[in-house]
């Protein structure tokens, strides 16, 4: 089967809606780069925010998109591109993802164990420490002294958890009312 021609490509709604979305979150993330942590490994994760709405608005392939761009992209703009710091977002994106995609489809499939945007949130950001924890102790720095700062890491990814997922729900709340707005008379 031929490919089409490159001239005969349209974007699609959801190509148009995943580069918005990714886009935010890649602008996100490289703000929060520039920020500094006081404590290394602890950073808020707000552009995760973006992932979990294209999550609980457009499904699965958008959050996987938007997740897998925002990490790229982001790597590529902060100049962390296969360096340890990119190889630690990644698999924390990654690991954050498949939690959020099976915690969504059990949600889906048994509706009296759907969680919130917190919940999802909270679930996401403790697999993403969770998941760079266990790369920084088996590739970068497999040292028995780099257990103390588990605690104060996982601590640190339920507060953000917690965070991240108070502003989903803020967000999706307001892209409802916008929504509804027309119909309402405006705002």
């Amino acid at each position: 089967m031929a490919l089409p021609a490159e001239s005969d490509y349209r974007p699609d709604a959801l190509d148009r809606r995943v580069a918005g979305l990714a886009a935010v979150a890649i602008a996100i993330h490289v703000l929060e780069a520039g920020f500094p942590s006081p404590v290394p490994g602890i950073k808020p994760g707000l552009a995760n925010v973006v992932t979990l709405v294209a999550l609980l608005r457009h499904g699965v392939a958008c959050a996987a998109w938007v997740a897998g761009l925002r990490v790229l992209v982001g790597s590529l703009l902060v100049g962390s591109f296969l360096t340890p710091t990119f190889w630690l977002s990644a698999t924390g994106a990654v690991s954050a993802f498949v939690v959020l995609a099976a915690a969504y489809a059990v949600g889906r499939a048994v509706p009296a164990l759907r969680l919130s945007a917190v919940g999802l949130s909270v679930l996401a950001a403790m697999a993403h420490m969770t998941g760079q924890f266990m790369v920084a102790w088996t590739v970068f720095l497999p040292h028995a002294g780099l257990t103390v700062l588990l605690p104060v890491l996982l601590a640190a990814a339920l507060v953000f958890g917690l965070a991240s997922g108070l502003v989903a729900l803020r967000v999706l709340d307001r892209m409802q009312r916008l929504e509804r707005a027309p119909e309402a008379g405006g705002y």
